[in-house]
């Protein structure tokens, strides 16, 4: 029996990834043959992006991406010791056309176009400012998915707060509300929410059934950054800039929100329209999504070209960020691929003795344990897949999940969507954001730094939120 790896679409473009079931299907059935110790790899790439900046910083930051190749390869090759260096290269393929490549031109495009919006005038970095912004982005991302509210966003941010010293709050208080909570109320907001779309799930269920989820949480939130801002600003007593002073509010590069709204309709339409699948090497795609590769492609090319190169100048546009991104997340797809398969395989595979905790005696769904581990999975592992694993485990089927078994639904998607704020690699946005923050010359919490501001802040709100709905 081929071993094929689950669908492991990360963050936004997951919204273009999982839409056929064969792959899920054949990874569910070779999970339940796999040990816990193939996990083994994807446990040590975490552990190199949590330590090494901390214990060997210059090594970590010449060297990531071979360090992550070194990861991807210790899965590997004793994959295609165990199962043949041809199902071995297969494998890898199937990985890079039908999840890798997607996800890096889909983030490519938003990159490129959120980087071409320039947002200049009196924006000065004031907590009452700061939190009309991270409202804002909270509000988008349910629009335009929190890839791109994050991309939009996350430099004006930076520019508005320039001036400030303490100011890290800020960032992660953003990776908490315009990276992940902000997506809950519709399937464009977030990719666990497009894969139930997909799945059945209608539109606006996630609208009517999260929407007081969301509202607890972000309103929540937002209070306690705009407290935690209004302090650090008394504390610090900043001189405020002068430069823009009086000057009215303005975008520039009005092309590129065009552009983005170009994004957010094709990956829209890719959960509409199937004209048929294409052959690549022995891999069966569906032709929209090549299609969406190279409008995303082009769409970044397009960007490049009608955006001057002072205006991405002024804006702090670069290519470490994405490069980063870029590389990371090419192992993380490879070595998480045995742990979603493990999980996959439910009651049949490794990991059967956590899924049993998802019922009762009476084989009832307890929806407060589908909830955390729905939410606890996705803080490490791609929130998408996570969600459908637990979908499946519900029942799959929408119509029963859309009424009398809402709550579970409910706990599922809040579970996904949420506490992909856990940790940089729960969501694409949150890593990518990050990067951005570093590359302009910001820092941000360490790896286990920025768990400890999630367990800080958003542990407690989650508790609250499993006593209030779950």
């Amino acid at each position: 029996m081929r071993l094929r790896p689950p669908i492991v679409a990360t963050a936004t473009a997951s919204l273009v990834l999982a839409t056929t079931a064969g792959p899920a299907a054949a990874a569910g059935a070779a999970g339940a043959h796999l040990s816990l110790a193939w996990g083994i790899p994807f446990a040590g790439l975490l552990l190199s992006i949590a330590l090494m900046p901390l214990v060997a910083g210059h090594v970590w930051h010449h060297h990531y991406g071979k360090i992550a190749a070194g990861w991807a390869t210790l899965l590997v090759i004793p994959f295609a010791i165990a199962y043949g260096p041809q199902v071995a290269a297969a494998e890898v393929w199937h990985i890079v056309l039908q999840e890798y490549v997607p996800f890096i031109a889909l983030l490519l495009a938003l990159y490129v176009t959120g980087g071409g919006v320039l947002l200049k005038g009196a924006l000065v970095g004031t907590p009452a400012t700061n939190t009309a912004l991270l409202a804002l982005g909270t509000v988008i991302a349910s629009v335009m998915g929190t890839t791109g509210a994050s991309m939009l966003l996350i430099r004006p941010v930076l520019r508005a707060n320039a001036f400030r010293k303490r100011k890290t709050h800020t960032f992660v208080f953003f990776i908490f509300l315009v990276s992940n909570i902000g997506g809950s109320l519709t399937p464009l907001g977030d990719p666990p929410l497009y894969l139930g779309f997909l799945k059945g799930v209608s539109f606006f269920w996630t609208t009517t059934h999260l929407f007081w989820e969301f509202v607890v949480c972000a309103v929540i939130l937002l209070a306690v950054y705009y407290l935690l801002d209004s302090l650090a600003w008394a504390r610090e007593k900043p001189v405020v800039p002068g430069s823009g002073a009086g000057e009215p509010l303005r975008v520039e590069g009005l092309v590129n929100l065009a552009l983005i709204g170009a994004v957010v309709a094709m990956v829209l339409a890719q959960g509409y329209w199937r004209p048929g699948e294409a052959h690549l090497l022995g891999e069966t795609i569906g032709i929209e999504r090549l299609v969406g590769i190279a409008v995303f492609v082009g769409i970044a090319w397009l960007s490049m070209r009608l955006t001057s190169a002072e205006l991405r100048e002024a804006n702090g546009f670069a290519w470490g960020a994405i490069a980063e991104v870029a590389k990371l997340f090419a192992a993380i797809f490879v070595t998480m691929a045995p742990v979603l398969a493990i999980l996959r395989a439910g009651t049949d595979g490794a990991a059967a003795p956590l899924v049993a905790l998802t019922t009762d005696a009476a084989g009832q769904p307890i929806p407060w344990v589908y909830f955390w581990l729905a939410g606890g999975l996705s803080s490490f592992l791609d929130n998408a897949p996570t969600y459908l694993v637990f979908f499946n485990l519900a029942g799959g089927d929408p119509h029963y999940l859309m009424t009398q078994g809402a709550l579970t639904l409910a706990a599922v998607s809040c579970g996904a969507v949420f506490m992909g704020a856990n940790s940089y690699i729960g969501n694409a946005p949150n890593f990518m954001v990050k990067a951005i923050v570093e590359e302009n010359g910001e820092r941000m919490p360490s790896f286990f730094g920025y768990c400890g501001w999630a367990v800080v802040f958003l542990i407690p709100l989650f508790v609250l939120v499993t006593f209030i709905f779950f």
